[in-house]
C-alpha cells in the first residue's frame, strides 16, 4: 500500500502566500505609522510657522505704527517768548498741545507741552516738556540741583546751546519726574527746559534741544 507523498507536506505556495500577507500588514501598518507621524509632524511645522508669522507680522505692523507717529511729528511747530524776556524759542512734534501760563506783571513764563492735550496742572503728570523763564539767577538754580547731583540721582554736564554755556541734568527729579533738563543763563534770567519723562527723550534731544535759540 502506498502512502501518499502529500501526507505532511505544506505546498511552498501556501507558505509564501502566509509570508507575504504577514509582510503585506507588516508594511500597512509601517505605512500608516508613517503617514500619522508625517501629518502630526506637519501640523507641528505649519503651527510654528503660523506663529513665527504671526510674531513677524505683528513686529512689522509696530515697526510701522512707530515710523508714522515719527512721521507724524512732522513739520515741527515753534513757540517763542517775548523779547523782553529773551526771545526764546524752540520746537516741538506738531503733534503736541500747548498750555501757556504767562503774566506779564510778574515776568512769569511757563509753558507745559503734551501730545494732543495737555493734562490739568492740578494733577502735576510728568510733561513731554515744560519751559520756564526765571527771573531768580543762573547760580542759584544750579545750586538747586547740587544735593540730587551729589546723591548720584542726577547726572549734570556742561553742554552748548545756541553758542553758550549751559548745564544738562538728566537722571531721577523725583519720585515721578525722570527725565532730562537744561539750564541755561539768558541775560540776567534763567531758562530752564525740561522733558519730564523718558517717554519723549528722543524728541527732546533729537527736535527740542538742537532749535533752542534766544537773544543774547
Amino acid at each position: 500500500m502506498k502512502q501518499s507523498r502529500s501526507a505532511g507536506f505544506v505546498p511552498i505556495s501556501l507558505v509564501l502566500s502566509v509570508v507575504f500577507g504577514v509582510l503585506f500588514v507588516l508594511a500597512t501598518g509601517a505605512g500608516i505609522w508613517a503617514f500619522v507621524n508625517y501629518q502630526d509632524q506637519k501640523n507641528n511645522v505649519d503651527a510654528k510657522i503660523n506663529d513665527a508669522v504671526g510674531v513677524a507680522k505683528t513686529a512689522q505692523q509696530k515697526v510701522d505704527q512707530a515710523a508714522f507717529d515719527e512721521q507724524e511729528k512732522l513739520p515741527t511747530r515753534t513757540i517763542k517768548a517775548p523779547d523782553e524776556l529773551g526771545g526764546l524759542s524752540l520746537a516741538y512734534p506738531k503733534t503736541w498741545s500747548v498750555y501757556l501760563d504767562q503774566n506779564g506783571d510778574s515776568g512769569s513764563y511757563e509753558a507745559y507741552m503734551y501730545p494732543l492735550a495737555v493734562p490739568s496742572l492740578q494733577t502735576n503728570p510728568p510733561y513731554a516738556l515744560r519751559i520756564s523763564i526765571l527771573q531768580s539767577s543762573y547760580e542759584s538754580n544750579v545750586s538747586g540741583y547740587q544735593d540730587l547731583v551729589k546723591s548720584g540721582k542726577l547726572t549734570a554736564t556742561s553742554v552748548k546751546v545756541n553758542d553758550s554755556d549751559a548745564l544738562r541734568l538728566d537722571g531721577k527729579f523725583s519720585d515721578t519726574i525722570n527725565g532730562s533738563m537744561v539750564l541755561i543763563k539768558v541775560r540776567d534770567k534763567t531758562v530752564r527746559i525740561a522733558t519730564q519723562s523718558t517717554t519723549f527723550q528722543s524728541d527732546f534731544d533729537k527736535i527740542v534741544v538742537p532749535s533752542i535759540k534766544f537773544n543774547k
